[in-house]
């Protein structure tokens, strides 16, 4: 017994030094950068004068663009990864996690993909918008008091009898992470439009000649209807799509699980056939992580449940029409104990392993 203890202990060390090794290597990068991409501008009645040079008349008001920064490595794959945030964030998505290791962003620089992480238009970066913020703008207030509705809603735990956060298995723990997750988040500083969204995003992919879309969350929709865009869009890798709506055949609409507050429950858009046929041109891969289930007292857990649902419907119908769609609901392999920003969690490398994985299987790793 105690030579198996051993063992397992010098395993152990040896897979956690070997991932530090990994982690510690120097990356190889041939550029790096930032641009902006899409954009427009409206314009003040009136002329400008210099002894009032402070008044908008004659002026500009710029906005609507995302921001991108960007890293290429040296011997890149031909299709770079082009990084969705989902709502109420920003690049700062894939950057790094909450407790300091290394994001998607760098675990996959470091397995050759060039990165292209966005800010969407009116968000993060990109927060210049030519419209004012309107009452059903999302999370528009500031400051937003939400710590607890963003904690719940999106699975990373519970609050327990003396109202401190007790986070989920795979979210780090403590005082830090859990104040380095609720910094994350971004206000809208205009209406959330995401068709200019989409519109923005087709842009960037039709800069690189050909993109991997990696979406999270309410990210999902504009992933989606960027395909319906650009031949460009080579694959699509979704991590927990949802809050906004998946698309469908306008005449196979799927049916609505819903939610105990309704207004969380999944969505739906409906296209014309020959659009969504766009859908299954090309491979797609949605990810779901743990704590869902409709019906759940916990209210994430039961908005979650919906979206899963949704996304069941959404992949049944791409593959019945001869598309390439598959749903993987981690705990189904053995993966367990995600929340809702499972590519920030404490086996996010494991998870860029499987994203890459299924990559390779698509020959999209060349």
């Amino acid at each position: 017994m105690m030579k198996k203890s051993l063992f397992l202990t010098a395993l152990s060390l040896a897979i956690l030094t070997g991932c530090q090794n990994v982690g510690s290597q120097a990356l190889q990068i041939e550029k790096q950068g930032s641009f902006t991409v899409g954009g427009s501008y409206v314009t003040h009645k009136g002329t400008f004068k210099q002894e009032n040079f402070i008044a908008p008349e004659g002026q500009r008001a710029y906005g609507d663009f995302a921001y991108v920064k960007y890293q290429t490595p040296t011997n890149a794959k031909k299709y770079p990864l082009v990084f969705q945030h989902g709502g109420a964030q920003s690049s700062r998505t894939w950057e790094s996690t909450v407790d300091g290791r290394e994001g998607f962003d760098t675990l996959f620089l470091r397995k050759g993909y060039s990165t292209y992480l966005v800010d969407q238009p009116r968000s993060g970066k990109s927060n210049l918008s030519t419209k004012a913020i309107t009452a059903d703008t999302p999370w528009a207030s500031n400051p937003m008091y939400a710590d607890k509705t963003f904690w719940i809603l999106s699975r990373m735990g519970h609050y327990d009898s003396h109202n401190q956060p007790v986070a989920n298995a795979q979210f780090p723990t403590g005082e830090a992470a859990y104040q380095a997750f609720q910094q994350a988040w971004t206000i809208g500083s205009g209406p959330l439009d995401n068709d200019l969204n989409a519109d923005v995003l087709t842009q960037l992919v039709d800069q690189t000649k050909g993109a991997i879309l990696v979406t999270h969350s309410m990210g999902g929709t504009i992933g989606w209807r960027t395909a319906l865009r650009t031949d460009n869009v080579k694959a699509i890798v979704a991590w927990e799509p949802g809050g906004t709506p998946f698309i469908f055949p306008e005449n196979e609409m799927p049916k609505i699980t819903k939610a105990r507050f309704e207004a969380l429950s999944g969505a739906a858009m409906g296209v014309p056939m020959n659009e969504f046929l766009k859908l299954t041109k090309i491979p797609i891969v949605l990810y779901y992580g743990d704590y869902i289930r409709v019906g759940s007292d916990n209210v994430g857990e039961d908005k979650w449940g919906t979206e899963l649902a949704m996304a069941k419907q959404f992949v049944a119908t791409i593959n019945k029409h001869g598309g390439d769609a598959t749903l993987v609901h981690l705990p189904e392999i053995g993966i367990k104990g995600n929340s809702h920003f499972l590519m920030g969690e404490k086996n996010n490398q494991q998870l860029a392993d499987l994203m890459a994985d299924w990559l390779k299987q698509k020959g999209l790793d060349r």
